[in-house]
């Protein structure tokens, strides 16, 4: 009314004059004389502080008069809000929630404790919206953000039963979504988190990669290793938000424990092979292809990837000459994915053998179509004919076929080498399978798909109802470890003894006794007999396989500091073992000594030489 009254005066006289506006003027003398009378002052302040305090403390307040009076303070200008009202309101904010999170982390546990700061978190941004400034909200907020979550961090990730640990254990997504949303708010919020997860992580994989138990079996093993990666990306997808320093966090621990057990690349290995040979039966094309991309995720986190492909070949090898393989596009799938992360080199002795298999189909269609194949009523030949190169197979004598499978043999030899010049053939006995007719007593016969070796074996006893262990060594030549798993499947293992030994027992002695078991009998009229061989390497023939691929290594260590040299044409020792580490580490991390010594071997070979006044430094010889 006064401003109306003053109109003209407010619009002419002041500006013309710089005095103060009327309103604003009325304003400046209802703050100096009214609010800031310390009397007034201090009570205003006491009555807001108070009707908060209530209100947090679960009293319904009047917040249209708050609201009022905190509009009249920022009207009187944002000094006076800020000083009168919005400091001492943080400081006393900061004392109640100082007090109130020592109370409840003394009796909540971890859960409760967090839905407790996010309801007082909302519940002050509910306020702020009511009656405060909006400016207020980042303030208060980071108050009670520092009080209730940044001061027990620590506290709250261990907290016994109920901590990080606990929720990640119990698949607690709920809980977790609700630390990381709120421990993100606060400075080293998420990175406290990812620590404890990682040092959980790395633990819980330790002590499952070396325990004994579960190295027992290579299969459950690498299946656990699956769970344990499905059920901690499922944990950073749903409570992480898909956060990917999280999932970095993750994989850097998958790389850390799962390389600490050198056999992990065999493991895998065989665990691809137990899928391709029955585990993936009857399953979609779609979930085929997620068991197998599974797998390139664990072999990704390989720093030995040359370890799993001489194992990878091993199996390949047996799952393509046995037949023994769910499908041919698995296969082939398996390989695109090994050759897009690693390359054509990495697969190319694995697609070789594709086509050996390819050409052996079309090889024996020409060799029972020739005059060779003249064989009446003898048995049926398929031969695989096996490019050394490409196959992971050792030299192995071959042993005493018996004459009629002798004889249809050398018939194929003559094919062959009549068809292909230059070639040589060697029978891998060893490598092979055989399809014999059994007849037992009473009549009752059966088909035994046996090994070439128990072949040879079991051919013996048409002229023989009792062979010694020796007679049958002397007979066959099979080497002395074959024979005695030859033998210990053929006469050891229940509903497989189509054999019996004198004495019985699970081992087989050199001073044993064999016969013909006519009493044999099964259910099935065809009958499997593997052979007695653990699933996993024994230690000799793991040591065996450990040299071969430090042999392998060599050329290919030998090439990249070749290639360097050329490149750089002078450097010194710690740049080339950098340098050959990083283009090396994608197949394996090659060890400093043996950079080392490849490099004294290519400098005896005279592609380097020491640099004369500097011997650290070395040169390239073109």
């Amino acid at each position: 009314m006064i401003r109306d009254i003053l109109m003209y005066m407010d619009r002419t006289f002041v500006p013309s004059n710089r005095k103060t506006p009327v309103h604003e003027l009325g304003l400046n003398l209802w703050r100096d004389n009214i609010i800031h009378s310390h009397k007034i002052q201090t009570r205003l302040l006491d009555t807001l502080l108070d009707l908060i305090h209530r209100e947090r403390t679960g009293e319904v307040i009047n917040r249209g008069l708050m609201r009022n009076i905190t509009k009249m303070l920022m009207d009187l200008g944002s000094s006076v809000y800020q000083e009168d009202f919005e400091r001492p309101f943080l400081e006393v904010s900061a004392s109640f929630y100082s007090g109130e999170s020592q109370q409840f982390i003394e009796c909540c546990d971890c859960g409760d404790y967090l839905k407790k700061a996010e309801r007082r978190l909302n519940e002050e941004m509910e306020r702020v919206s009511h009656y405060l400034d909006a400016k207020s909200e980042a303030k208060i907020t980071s108050v009670v953000e520092k009080e209730m979550i940044a001061n027990h961090m620590q506290r709250l990730v261990h907290m016994e039963n109920s901590g990080l640990v606990n929720m990640l254990v119990d698949d607690k997504y709920e809980d977790l979504s609700r630390m990381y949303n709120l421990f993100r708010r606060v400075p080293e919020g998420l990175s406290t988190i990812r620590d404890v997860m990682t040092s959980h992580l790395r633990e819980t994989g330790k002590q499952l990669v070396s325990d004994p138990e579960r190295l027992r079996d290579p299969v459950d093993f690498v299946q656990r290793l699956l769970d344990m990666k499905d059920k901690h990306d499922k944990i950073i997808s749903i409570a992480f938000n898909n956060d990917k320093t999280f999932q970095n966090a993750l994989n850097s621990s998958f790389e850390y424990f799962i390389n600490l057990n050198n056999r992990s690349p065999e493991f895998i290995s065989l665990y691809v092979d137990d899928k391709l040979r029955k585990g993936l039966k009857g399953v979609t094309e779609e979930d085929v292809e997620v068991v197998l991309d599974k797998v390139m995720m664990l072999f990704r986190y390989l720093q030995e990837k040359d370890v799993f492909e001489k194992y990878y070949k091993q199996h390949l090898a047996k799952r393509l000459l046995s037949g023994k393989t769910v499908s041919d596009d698995a296969e082939r799938s398996m390989i695109v994915k090994l050759k897009t992360e690693c390359g054509y080199q990495f697969t190319s002795k694995l697609e070789g053998m594709f086509t050996d298999m390819r050409t052996s189909q079309d090889t024996m269609q020409g060799f029972y179509a020739s005059q060779y194949s003249e064989i009446g009523d003898g048995p049926t030949l398929a031969v695989q004919v096996l490019t050394t190169g490409s196959w992971p197979t050792q030299p192995s004598a071959p042993c005493n076929l018996p004459a009629e499978i002798l004889g249809v043999c050398e018939k194929f030899r003559a094919y062959y080498l009549g068809t292909h010049t230059g070639r040589r053939l060697t029978w891998q006995t060893n490598m092979g399978t055989a399809d014999i007719k059994a007849t037992f007593g009473k009549g009752q016969k059966h088909e035994l798909n046996v090994s070439t070796y128990q072949m040879c074996v079991l051919m013996l006893f048409n002229s023989a109802d009792r062979l010694s262990y020796k007679e049958i060594e002397q007979a066959t030549e099979i080497p002395a470890a074959d024979l005695k798993r030859c033998l210990q499947s053929l006469a050891c293992v229940k509903g497989k003894n189509v054999l019996r030994k004198e004495p019985m027992s699970k081992d087989i002695a050199e001073d044993d006794a064999f016969y013909f078991n006519d009493k044999f009998t099964s259910k099935f009229i065809k009958v499997k007999i593997g052979t007695v061989v653990a699933q996993k390497e024994s230690e000799p023939e793991k040591h065996e396989t450990r040299q071969r691929v430090e042999e392998d290594r060599k050329p290919q260590i030998e090439a990249a500091i070749v290639r360097i040299m050329k490149s750089r044409r002078v450097l010194d020792h710690n740049s080339i073992v950098t340098e050959v580490t990083t283009q090396l580490q994608s197949r394996f991390l090659p060890n400093p000594v043996v950079i080392k010594k490849r490099i004294e071997s290519l400098i005896e070979r005279e592609f380097l030489e020491r640099d004369k006044a500097d011997r650290k430094l070395y040169r390239y010889l073109a």
